[in-house]
């Protein structure tokens, strides 16, 4: 048997936004529906937001997102931030979504676009349990933990 996990992503209006960045980072498919094309009038608000959103890349990246009907204002739903403090991460946000790559070079292609308007948490770097290791939180609210896999 196999299955595969896919990130699943709620905005709170910013969906198509960050599908397109996250696409243009991690490259592959994108396909984006909006509540329109499944049968919402035009002429509602938020007829044109993302009801359904993939990147889906040949290097195994995929990721979802929509937007959460009715919701504006931006961002990823429930927000939150994560920081570095005394040698420790704080957040109060429920996840990050976590990219293992077994070479740094791939890595860092991925964390130089990735961090545009980003806040850094941790600067991609050697750590004492990975050959790289990065943590931020892009533009759109979401943090991304960033690592070599291989020793």
């Amino acid at each position: 048997m196999s299955i595969q996990n896919t990130t699943h992503l709620n905005f709170c209006g910013d969906a198509r936004e960050a599908l397109e960045f996250y696409q243009s980072v991690f490259g592959g498919h994108l396909a984006i529906n909006s509540y329109a094309d499944f049968g919402m009038p035009a002429a509602l608000p938020g007829a044109d937001k993302v009801v359904f959103g993939l990147v889906a890349a040949e290097n195994g990246f995929r990721l979802m997102a929509y937007d959460i009907p009715g919701r504006t204002g931006g961002s990823i739903a429930g927000g939150g931030s994560t920081r570095r403090e005394d040698n420790t991460t704080l957040t109060d946000q429920a996840m990050f979504v976590s990219i293992g790559s077994d070479s740094f070079d791939d890595l860092q292609g991925f964390w130089e676009k990735l961090s545009a308007g980003a806040a850094i948490v941790e600067p991609l770097a050697a750590s004492a349990w990975s050959a790289g290791f990065g943590m931020l939180t892009d533009r759109f609210g979401v943090t991304w933990s960033l690592n070599v896999t291989t020793a």
